[in-house]
């Protein structure tokens, strides 16, 4: 049996408060620093002279490496996993392409099983420990994730995606089976171990009033529940809106008409918001996911990162999988620092960290729960090699401050650069292959 007390040196980064408002005086770093993880949560962090482990403590000795908490995604679509990098479609055709035909497959549950399967492999792999995904209609796909989520032990959300009209065949429920679903797969799931259950219509445009209305009725119901959907990614995707629901004052409001709107929603991508919708996320609360890597694979726009987040807004990260390109958060904080170039805007690399840890667990309502290495969390950690590879380790090499050695990882890191990955205290397995 896997001891449950550990003791585990290295260099060690946490956030005291948040980086867009404190600058770096946000950041805890101890160039030689221990934490004690008792009992599947963190007990005490600090510098390694400091550290009084109980006489049955295990240790792990990593050196000059990065421990950290482990990577939250706020965002992604874990059917889409099979299909990343599909190439060179807008959203409407990418998804009727590409996306649609997928995700049918899922009806099947042994082929869920499998891509729930692989999609945790991947992710762990890339250190990511925590995540909010959606399923397909189908509520095996949602029963394949959460199992598998928790058979790994990992605090974990999904819920069934919703559509009732323009979908294919096969892809399309109603509004009252959606209500149905949703609500029998929360009580089934939702409060289980580490896992929480997520109302979820895709968007908008395939979901008709009646069907937002069931599940803003829903929500009213299970408030406990996040509720996830998509906002604003697309000029086109706006406009089709605004046809689909001439009423709305805007595409916002076609949520909060159905009772769609609130603090425990989150709002993926968020590109294109007028500034009502701005006012009344702020006011409400409301949660933006921002999806770099989507955003420009497939063309969206640039998110205004900064200038959300200097308004007071609650954003975190996301790899959008599959419309993301990668499965890697530090991939996608890479995209967020260019993507903020290309705005006029520099991203520190305490902001792009906080943004795929603190921020994103936030978008949760987990932050008291995970996204930081600190007293009481969960012990979800990660372990970063600065130094991962040839490239990265030369640049490393002539690093003068700890964000000089951390930046080039976040730029240039994947896979390689996660030496070790613990979830809830124990030490994930290496994926194989």
């Amino acid at each position: 049996m896997e001891t449950t007390t550990k003791l585990i040196f290295g260099q060690t980064l946490s956030f005291k408060g948040n980086p867009f408002v404190e600058g770096v005086d946000a950041v805890q770093h101890h160039r030689h620093g221990a934490v004690l993880i008792e009992n599947g949560r963190i007990s005490w962090v600090g510098p390694a002279e400091n550290a009084k482990p109980p006489a049955n403590a295990e240790t792990h000795q990593f050196g000059e490496k990065l421990v950290m908490a482990g990577f939250v995604d706020a965002h992604l679509h874990y059917p889409q996993t099979a299909m990343i990098a599909s190439w060179g479609k807008r959203l409407i055709e990418w998804l009727n392409t590409y996306t649609f035909p997928e995700e049918i497959r899922f009806k099947d549950p042994q082929y869920a099983d499998l891509i729930a399967k692989r999609y945790f492999d991947l992710a762990i792999g890339h250190g990511t420990t925590s995540m909010c995904s959606y399923a397909t209609i189908h509520p095996e796909s949602v029963e394949a994730f959460f199992a598998e989520a928790k058979r790994r032990g990992i605090r974990a959300y999904t819920g069934k995606t919703c559509m009732d009209r323009n979908a294919p065949d096969g892809l399309r429920d109603t509004a009252q089976s959606a209500y149905d679903d949703s609500k029998a797969l929360a009580k089934k799931w939702h409060g289980v171990d580490r896992l929480g259950y997520v109302i979820t219509p895709r968007f908008s445009p395939t979901s008709s009033p009646e069907q937002l209305e069931a599940l803003g009725a829903l929500w009213a119901e299970m408030p406990d529940c996040l509720m996830q959907t998509h906002i604003s990614e697309q000029v086109e995707e706006v406009a089709w809106v605004r046809e689909l629901f001439p009423d709305a004052r805007d595409y916002l409001d076609t949520y909060e008409k159905h009772g769609l709107l609130g603090a425990k929603g989150i709002y993926g991508h968020a590109i294109h918001l007028t500034e009502r919708e701005k006012a009344r996320a702020l006011e409400t609360g409301a949660g933006l996911a921002h999806c770099p890597t989507s955003n420009t694979f497939i063309g969206s726009g640039i998110f205004d990162l900064k200038g959300l987040s200097a308004a007071g807004q609650r954003v975190g990260l996301a790899t959008d999988i599959g419309g993301g390109s990668s499965f890697s958060m530090l991939h996608t904080m890479a995209a967020a620092y260019e993507v903020g170039q290309l705005n006029g805007t520099v991203l520190h690399p305490a902001e792009l960290l906080w943004l795929a840890t603190c921020g994103s667990a936030k978008l949760l309502h987990a932050q008291d729960q995970i996204g930081n290495l600190a007293e009481g969390m969960e012990a979800d950690l990660i372990v970063l090699d600065l130094a991962s590879t040839p490239v990265i380790a030369q640049r490393h090499a002539e690093a003068d401050t700890i964000w000089e050695a951390i930046f080039p990882t976040i730029m240039m890191g994947d896979d390689r650069a996660i030496s070790n990955v613990f979830i809830a205290g124990k030490l994930a397995p290496k994926p194989v292959g």
